[in-house]
């Protein structure tokens, strides 16, 4: 017997889900508004104000935190700010790239087969995710000093990509346990190895996840601090988290140009998201069985 159909919502009640709808969205949006009012503000200090609508708007403090430049020792002038974006994007996409590849494998070998070591090796992996990055700064310090890595991009990666790959593992085995098993069965009665099954099957199945995954650790490398400024000691290697703390001193803080900086460094990874987010929705709607 089929359930009546829904009566549509009243007229009051579609206007109270309406209303905190647009309350959670202005109270989501209040401070992203609040850090583009201060970036194009003149005033050197943010006004405690209800709407925050900059007066005279300005374009100087963006200018200054994308001109950013000096001299070299050999007297040519420098930008820093594009090497800088340029090294955020290059660590943060090796890592992201490194890192999944890593997960790749080794979340299937979890999610599909039963080995010796199965069980405490996936503890030891979890027990990994109870420490925060910043307990393994010493540590990490001296291992790339050891291995002449210290101040380099690679390093930073190699830190990144070992620092994503658990969760990436979590992420990824959830997403091909829930690959229905008969799916590879069906492939490898076709003739097909199960590596080939694994890569004409499972990897396109479970592209949503690795998309996820791949978001989550450019975005955890791209947004990461205090790493970055532990083991980068040289200014033309810093990424942007780190050039933006420069803008807070220890007594003063230039907040519109924090603020400008804020904004830009967000852009890319907007950019991104939304490049991503138009693949996720296409292979969740594709599926996995087609008939």
């Amino acid at each position: 017997m089929s359930d009546p159909a829904r009566e549509p919502p009243s007229l009051a009640e579609s206007l109270a889900v309406h209303a905190v709808l647009l309350a959670a969205t202005a109270f989501a949006l209040y401070p992203v508004l609040w850090v583009v009012s201060l970036a194009f503000s003149r005033q050197q200090t943010p006004e405690p104000r209800l709407l925050p609508l900059p007066e005279q708007p300005t374009l100087e403090h963006l200018v200054e935190v994308v001109g950013a430049s000096r001299t070299s020792s050999d007297g040519r002038e420098v930008w820093l700010f594009g090497r800088q974006i340029v090294n955020s994007l290059v660590v943060s996409s090796s890592a992201a790239l490194v890192g999944v590849l890593i997960a790749v494998p080794a979340a299937y070998a979890l999610a599909r087969f039963e080995f010796v070591g199965k069980r405490s090796g996936t503890n030891a992996l979890l027990a990994t995710q109870m420490f925060p990055a910043v307990a393994g700064a010493i540590p990490l310090y001296v291992l790339l000093e050891v291995l002449g890595l210290l101040d380099s991009r690679t390093g930073l990666v190699l830190c990144y990509a070992t620092t994503s790959v658990p969760f990436a593992i979590f992420q990824l085995r959830a997403a091909f346990e829930a690959i229905p098993l008969e799916l590879e069965e069906a492939a490898m009665v076709d003739g097909a190895t199960r590596f080939e099954a694994f890569l004409r099957v499972v990897l396109p199945a479970a592209r949503p996840a690795i998309a996820v995954t791949s978001l989550f650790a450019f975005m955890s490398a791209y947004n990461e601090f205090i790493l970055a400024a532990t083991l980068l000691g040289k200014e033309e290697l810093f990424t942007l988290p780190v050039v933006l703390q420069r803008y807070i001193g220890e007594h003063d803080a230039n907040w519109p140009a924090f603020a400008a900086g804020a904004l830009v460094v967000s852009t890319p990874v907007m950019a991104i998201f939304y490049w991503v987010q138009r693949h996720l929705v296409a292979g969740l709607t594709a599926g996995a069985v087609k008939g």
